[in-house]
């Protein structure tokens, strides 16, 4: 028996010899050939505690994307069921959070764009670099990767051992930091441009303003980063969405505290919305005092609100009839114009208005958002399903313009409508908007 645990320590000890032996080569022959790449592995937690290539890159040959490389088996793609193996918790939170669900665009209207009017290359490139793509093996590849697919770092990335997501999406390899996950350039590649420009609204927001002119004051190196106590000059993405409040522990899913899903054309709250607004106050209330953050939301819900009422159900109902009645001339989705401008209307438009109330940034609530939203339904969709002659839509257009009091301003004389402001009678027809969400 004590031959036999002899024999199995020395195997072991072998083992841990013969892998060492593997990773200290691995790490000379990248410091030559890839010094930057080794240098920000060397300088991040994982070199200082002996976390080596192989430790995440290793992999057994019967994995689909594992190839022999040097004397070892190993895979190029480190998905978050690799991470897992360390970080079991963070790992879990990911692949129930919106970001891991990201690459299911693939399926959506937004990727069938992208395919269709523009094609594969802007598809790949423009759409899968952000929301991931499904990694397609490729047995005569190098490193087992499809180039249509490798490189691809995107935050719902289809990975071949069925996780999904990449962690150095936020994470950048091979450093890793969480200083830099904590600040607002890690979401910015992604969560900008004209369908949803949270990275601009945080810019102009004064949260975004504290930041960039107190960064000094932000503690990010901190391995505890508690807001209120570990700093209080400023949030940001990662504050308000997934790190750890005096209250509320990290969390790397992302939609713990979303109440409002502001994706489609029209806002709906998310399950167990009341729980995640909690969630969120939490994050305000350790700055703010809570009237501050409930007045915040009963504007913001409003603002949701007047975009669904006024704009969007009344442009989709319309929409959903035109095509009802077989008015459009070409068969293809977005082969009619009125199909691009309902688009805009809701994706483009209806986004920046209510991201914009949401986060607190008035210049594209207003201006990028409801401004160009009015344009957009009053003089170019509504023209364009008129142009129809349809009745059944031209009847829902009249009993909208007649019965809604919110429309009623086009037919109403210009003096009138500023008498109406002055006296708050105007304001009145909304009023029923302000309703506390609970």
């Amino acid at each position: 028996m004590k031959s036999l645990v002899i024999l199995i320590l020395l195997t072991m000890i072998s083992l841990s010899w013969a892998q060492n032996e593997m990773a200290g080569k691995c790490m000379t022959c990248h410091k030559l050939k890839s010094p930057g790449l080794y240098k920000q592995w060397y300088e991040s937690q994982h070199g200082m505690h002996e976390v080596t290539c192989l430790d995440c890159h290793g992999a057994s040959k019967s994995e689909a994307d594992a190839f022999l490389h040097e004397g070892a088996y190993i895979a190029t793609l480190v998905t978050p069921e690799d991470c897992g193996n360390c970080h079991e918790k963070e790992a879990r939170e990911v692949q129930n959070s919106y970001h891991a669900t990201a690459g299911e665009i693939l399926d959506s209207q937004d990727a069938y764009l992208a395919h269709v009017t523009g094609g594969e290359p802007a598809a790949i490139l423009g759409c899968e670099s952000c929301h991931g793509a499904k990694v397609i093996i490729d047995d005569n590849s190098p490193n087992k990767l499809s180039k249509k697919s490798w490189p691809n770092s995107g935050i719902g990335r289809i990975n071949p051992d069925g996780s999904k997501g990449s962690c150095n999406t936020c994470h950048t390899r091979h450093n890793f930091d969480k200083t830099q996950a904590r600040q607002p350039e890690a979401c910015g590649k992604c969560h900008l441009g004209p369908d949803h420009p949270q990275m601009e609204i945080y810019e102009e927001s004064k949260h975004g303003n504290t930041y960039y002119t107190n960064i000094d004051k932000m503690n990010l190196h901190s391995d505890k980063w508690v807001v209120g106590e570990d700093y209080f000059v400023a949030p940001t993405c990662a504050t308000c969405h997934m790190s750890a409040t005096p209250s509320k522990k990290l969390s790397h899913d992302v939609g713990e505290r979303l109440s409002w899903t502001l994706r489609p054309a029209i806002s709906v709250h998310k399950d167990n919305w009341q729980q995640k607004r909690k969630n969120m106050l939490t994050v305000c209330q350790s700055c703010h005092g809570s009237a501050f953050a409930e007045g915040h939301y009963y504007q913001y819900d409003a603002l949701v609100h007047l975009y669904n009422e006024k704009f969007a159900k009344p442009a989709t109902d319309i929409m959903n009839l035109v095509i009802q009645e077989k008015l459009l001339e070409n068969p293809a989705s977005f082969g009619n114009k009125i199909e691009w401008t309902y688009w805009e209307l809701w994706h483009h438009e209806g986004r920046r208005a209510r991201h914009g109330a949401s986060m607190m940034g008035p210049d594209y609530t207003w201006w990028h958002g409801i401004y160009e939203v009015v344009q957009h339904f009053y003089f170019k969709f509504i023209p364009e399903a008129q142009s129809f002659k349809n009745k059944k839509v031209d009847d829902y257009i009249k009993n909208l313009f007649e019965k809604d009091a919110t429309h009623q301003w086009l037919s109403t004389n210009t003096e009138e409508l500023k008498k109406g402001i002055r006296s708050g009678k105007l304001q009145q027809k909304y009023q029923e908007l302000f309703i506390q969400d609970k």
